[in-house]
């Protein structure tokens, strides 16, 4: 029998979008992305999240298949069968783990991992280069976060899932490593945004002209400031995703943005899971794993008040 509070009207949608996630798991654990049949680690994590409240065999299978991808030196790699080599999923697994196995030891290693890995421009070489020959891009090279892969600058998403990451592992004991890059990464993300508030891939400002902010972006990097909502970024943000959220069309950016104004508690979030919820059944079937995985996030947020990317 079907419910028919809110919640109860929730909790339906919530069901349905975790099992067509459960029914489009690989044979041999994880999700893949779009019409390939390889695991991607990107996809996997968001799933995993997604369905991580109850016990299934998609569940056992895609963590199993997690827990083999993990490199030597404790970094995640994009997809099964990719290099030896990890990149700015590492800190998305390392959410994930958390959420089903917060005892793995795999979690100090990927930790130390994103300790030492940083963008670019946190090396000396490039630092001076920004300054002085790069002036394409407007920022401050002293300012760094994590870049999507080793050896190139920092971006917004990689070094907002690494800030959540680092802050989930370490909720109240920062030694003075963890503090710096924290705080480098929190600065960096404030340098990066756009005029108007939000954010773009990157950068706020490229050849003098001002980017257009993703809601996306936008909302993921407010997860990871939600500690500072007074802080005139944060603020114009938070202001710019309310009036983008209004107008949204994709479910995807949606439930993103639905994410976020629940971390910070702004009534918005209400109208985004109603239009989540008027939206989303039309469009089960054709919709991604990615997509389907992120409102599923947003639905039990509004449903249960689970947020996988909530740091305090």
């Amino acid at each position: 029998m079907r419910l028919n509070s809110g919640r109860g009207r929730r909790m339906d949608l919530l069901e349905d979008v975790r099992a067509q996630i459960e029914g489009r798991a690989l044979r041999g654990g994880g999700w893949a992305s779009g019409n390939s049949s390889q695991a991607v680690t990107e996809t996997t994590c968001l799933a995993l999240l997604a369905i991580a409240g109850g016990a299934s065999p998609a569940r056992d299978r895609g963590l199993h298949l997690l827990t083999n991808l993990q490199n030597t030196d404790g970094s995640w790699p994009a997809f099964h069968g990719d290099d030896a080599e990890g990149c700015w999923v590492t800190s998305l697994a390392v959410v994930t783990r958390r959420q089903l196995f917060p005892s793995s030891a795999g979690l100090q290693k990927a930790t130390r991992w994103l300790l030492k890995t940083k963008g670019r421009e946190g090396h000396w070489f490039w630092k001076w280069k920004f300054r002085t020959l790069d002036r394409r891009v407007q920022f401050n090279p002293d300012k760094y976060g994590w870049p999507w892969l080793p050896g190139t600058v920092s971006w917004v998403i990689p070094t907002a899932f690494s800030l959540i990451a680092l802050e989930q592992q370490f909720p109240c004991c920062h030694n003075e490593e963890i503090t710096q890059r924290i705080q480098l990464g929190r600065e960096m993300l404030r340098d990066r945004a756009c005029p108007q508030g939000g954010w773009n891939a990157g950068n706020g400002m490229v050849n003098g002209a001002a980017l257009l902010p993703h809601v996306d972006t936008t909302a993921i990097a407010l997860l990871a400031l939600k500690e500072t909502p007074a802080d005139s970024v944060t603020a114009a943000s938070l202001r710019w995703l309310r009036s983008a959220a209004l107008d949204c069309e994709s479910e995807y950016s949606l439930a993103w943005a639905a994410l976020a104004l629940s971390i910070h508690q702004d009534p918005l979030f209400e109208l985004c899971i109603e239009r989540l919820l008027k939206s989303l059944p039309q469009r089960l079937l054709k919709s991604t794993t990615e997509t389907l995985s992120i409102a599923a996030l947003a639905l039990d947020a509004a449903a249960n008040d689970n947020n996988p990317f909530r740091t305090m």
